[in-house]
């Protein structure tokens, strides 16, 4: 089997199931008739670069990276994943900016956290101590911003 297909298999099936751990994926595979290796399915997990979310106490699950969101430099998601999830305090919209509170000394990471995420239609960010505005291409596309930072907080 090609790994690209192998790939593509490793996506259908965690969108359609609850695929906490590796071993789970296998099976899955396997259930699909792609018998492979441990080894090889991390290597996928990494080049596909999916990550865990949380959906309950004690339980997670694979998710793909949004496709909205291109990383600079091919630089490791986990790492702005960390830096938003533990700085962000609210996110909300004010006409073509999105305005993010933070903890104190916060927001200048993650304000380059979202900067290097290339969030399709943010134009920049400006940040403070704890308060970062991003401005919008259009105000139409607030929702839509905002809609992708929470994706990778929660």
């Amino acid at each position: 089997m090609l790994k690209v297909d192998r790939q593509k298999m490793i996506l259908k099936v965690i969108s359609e199931k609850e695929i906490g751990t590796q071993e789970e994926l296998l099976k899955a595979l396997a259930d699909e008739g792609i018998i492979t290796t441990q080894a090889t399915v991390s290597r996928d997990i990494r080049e596909l670069r999916l990550r865990k979310k949380h959906i309950g106490p004690g339980r997670q699950r694979y998710i793909s990276p949004d496709p909205g969101i291109t990383l600079k430099g091919g630089q490791d998601g986990d790492s702005y994943t960390k830096v938003l999830t533990s700085g962000i305090i609210s996110v909300a919209a004010a006409g073509n900016l999105v305005v993010i509170k933070t903890y104190s000394g916060m927001a200048m990471a993650v304000g380059a956290a979202i900067d290097g995420m290339m969030i399709e239609g943010t134009l920049g960010c400006i940040a403070g101590d704890d308060t970062i505005f991003i401005a919008v291409g259009d105000a139409s596309m607030t929702d839509r911003v905002i809609h992708k930072i929470k994706g990778v907080t929660t």
